[in-house]
């Protein structure tokens, strides 16, 4: 039974469309984003700085907690676009992606570690992409790179973690059929089924989560049928 789970990312895309969705079923929902969430507790916080990680780990306190759901991701300025071109892209930009998509997840994971260790059945989950697999075709250099990363951090954390036998995933979806990612794939005469739908996502959350600590999903590849990846 899940009490107490973070959602990171919880204002926009699929971390609002988790928050929404985990709301009715979980006693204390905490919603982390730079944006207000409308779903549980909101903690104001930019996970890309070390005050930001700190500030939701001194909101969990040492309390027990159930789950860390790390929604939250960025790309490059035009990325997935025919404008975009690696040489065009700042050192800013460069860095915002990697900060936001691979270092604030190791940040908070660690900040939140010792409230995971006092939970019954403890879940990491996080949200990778198909970017991140061998021999996918993305250009997008700083996201592919972050996206690749942090299926190394879920593979690391989980030989570390084995001993607490803590959950640790990661989920590599395609094109999830949030309402921006439709809106854009309308704008490019693209076919709906080219994105994987809300629910099949959810669905998929909820199967890690209800899980016993006897059994580990170590990564789940989520392209759409219709999509490049199947």
């Amino acid at each position: 039974m899940m009490n107490r789970i973070v959602v990171a990312g919880a204002s926009r895309g699929i971390g609002a469309a988790v928050a929404q969705h985990l709301e009715p079923t979980i006693d204390n929902l905490i919603s982390v984003s730079r944006t207000p969430s409308f779903y549980g507790m909101w903690i104001e916080a930019d996970l890309s700085t070390v005050a930001g990680v700190k500030r939701v780990a001194e909101v969990v306190g040492d309390r027990p907690l159930d789950a860390l759901l790390y929604m939250g991701g960025t790309w490059e300025t035009h990325a997935f676009t025919p404008q975009y071109r690696f040489l065009d892209c700042s050192d800013d930009d460069l860095v915002r992606v990697l900060n936001v998509n691979l270092l604030a997840p190791i940040r908070l994971i660690q900040a939140l570690l010792p409230s995971l260790q006092c939970s019954q059945n403890p879940k990491i989950i996080l949200m990778g992409s198909l970017s991140g697999r061998d021999n996918f075709s993305g250009r997008e250099v700083a996201n592919s790179a972050s996206k690749f990363g942090l299926r190394g951090v879920v593979h690391a954390l989980r030989e570390e973690l084995r001993p607490s036998r803590i959950g640790v995933t990661v989920i590599n979806p395609g094109n999830v059929g949030t309402p921006e990612v439709m809106a854009d794939l309308a704008a490019n005469a693209l076919v709906g089924g080219e994105a994987v739908p809300l629910s099949d996502l959810l669905t998929v959350i909820d199967c890690v989560l209800s899980l016993s600590r006897a059994t580990c999903i170590k990564e789940i590849d989520l392209p759409a049928m219709g999509g490049e990846g199947a």
